[in-house]
């Protein structure tokens, strides 16, 4: 059996007025991420880790934004997307560790929410997937609420 190891990360700017969404879920809060597409930046990270395991290149390759065909896209199509290349490859996901940095707001009583949502997506067993939650504790621009991190690894393996 082959297996195969991916590493994403993502980053969104933050402002007032724009919808926050993390794996797929709606967060209440006063800022929102900013983007071509929903701007999910965990989903995005999740799918830059699986394609990068793929060795399929990244997320703006398959989906770039400089078509208009992406623009305000749900990223949950992205996920379901990524998830045909693997398949189409012979690949199946593992599972998949990844971990948000946001400073507000809190999204603990979020995860598992987003846990059963990505699960969902990629039809997985919800304990295949673990969402941490971190703050920059005040540094940098996250600290100061101006954007929001997602870091992922993915493990596939070779049917």
């Amino acid at each position: 059996m082959a297996f195969r190891i991916g590493f994403g990360f993502d980053v969104h700017r933050l402002e007032a007025h724009q919808e926050l969404k993390l794996g797929g879920v709606s967060i209440p809060h006063s800022k929102g991420a900013v983007g071509h597409s929903d701007a999910d930046t965990l989903i995005h990270a999740i799918c830059d880790a699986l394609l990068g395991a793929a060795g399929q290149r990244d997320i703006g390759f398959h989906f770039p934004d400089t078509d208009p065909a992406w623009k305000g896209k749900d990223s949950a199509h992205f996920l379901l997307k990524v998830n045909e290349i693997l398949h189409s490859l012979a690949y199946s996901v593992v599972n998949i560790d990844a971990t948000v940095v946001l400073q507000k707001p809190k999204i603990s009583a979020y995860i598992p929410d987003i846990c059963r949502n990505l699960a969902s997506l990629l039809n997985l067993d919800e304990t295949s997937i673990s969402v941490k939650a971190k703050t920059s504790e005040g540094i940098g621009y996250v600290g100061r609420e101006e954007g929001v991190q997602a870091y992922a690894v993915a493990l596939l393996e070779k049917r």
